[in-house]
């Protein structure tokens, strides 16, 4: 199957899961989201752990990479989920662009690799639209203001967090593809999201967070309250997992993950249709020229 349809079908799915759970699961904390979209995820794609060859042949540098990126995963999907809970798509989904920037900048530190020129056009267009997506905060007759709109990250905070979730997907998606060596497409994706869906119940369990820890069983009644919207986003997510992977299987990581970033434009449009988020048309172009800059790399690559 062509990786780029593959690719393109991943990314509205992430995107219509990001507005659905904007849509039908406010009032759920970022921990319950979580669990949605990992543990009940992981459930729903079970079924394809038959394809799952013996683990005890698996060998050791598997388990290591699992060990490192279960966590990452599940701090980025807290992150993930309270930014687009509680702040505009449009203000927090566009800085996922910034993940194959990220991943740029790690295989270079990590692998040696160098930036080439055209990867550096796309890291610039990339922090062109960042700065139009703030643009409300300069002022175009005082340059002094001119850099304002990249301040501006400091004090918005869905977009700080996103940034916060495009750096750690920058890691799992780079260190994912080595893990992704040992199993087949489809047994990968579903064993490596039952086995970080096994780990968030106790972890995000244990985790005290404003002091609080979750109660799993009141959680469990507060899912169970609204079935159809709990279902309908694990299983757009579910659908991004079985992709993803199999977009990964078919191409380079930083063309598959350049290409998922067409998600950004998705989350515009549906926040702009269904949460009617304002000011669509001045942040559009920010949001055109990230995602030019993500191809950009693409291309480059």
């Amino acid at each position: 199957m062509n990786w780029l349809f593959v690719t393109l079908i991943c990314a509205f799915s992430v995107a219509s899961a990001d507005a659905a759970t904007k849509a039908w699961l406010q009032g759920f904390s970022a921990r319950e989201l979580t669990l949605i979209r990992f543990t009940l995820t992981g459930a729903l794609l079970s079924p394809l752990l038959f394809w799952l060859p013996d683990l005890s042949q698996l060998p050791a540098p598997f388990w290591a990479w699992l060990i490192v990126l279960a966590p990452l995963e599940i701090g980025a999907m807290l992150l993930y989920m309270a930014a687009i809970r509680d702040h505009p798509l449009s203000l927090t989904l566009p800085y996922l662009a910034f993940t194959p920037v990220f991943s740029m900048a790690i295989a270079a530190l990590v692998l040696g690799e160098q930036v080439s020129p055209g990867g550096l056009l796309g890291v610039l267009l990339i922090v062109a639209g960042a700065w139009l997506l703030n643009v409300e905060h300069a002022q175009r007759h005082d340059w002094r203001t001119w850099l304002r709109p990249l301040g501006a990250i400091r004090w918005e905070p869905g977009s700080r967090m996103m940034l916060g979730v495009a750096l750690l997907y920058g890691l799992t998606s780079t260190l994912g593809k080595v893990a992704l060596l040992y199993l087949p497409s489809a047994a990968f994706g579903a064993f490596y999201f039952a086995v970080i869906g096994l780990m968030a119940i106790p972890l995000l369990l244990l985790l005290p967070v404003g002091g609080a820890r979750l109660s799993l069983r009141p959680a469990l009644r507060r899912l169970t309250r609204r079935p159809g919207a709990v279902l309908a986003v694990a299983a757009l997510n579910g659908v991004m997992v079985f992709t993803h992977f199999m977009a990964l299987r078919l191409t380079e990581v930083a063309y598959m993950i350049a290409v998922k970033r067409s998600s950004l434009l998705f989350g515009i449009l549906y926040g702009a249709l269904l949460f009617r988020e304002p000011n669509l048309v001045s942040r559009a172009p920010g949001g055109v020229l990230m995602l030019a800059g993500v191809f950009v790399i693409l291309l480059a690559g």
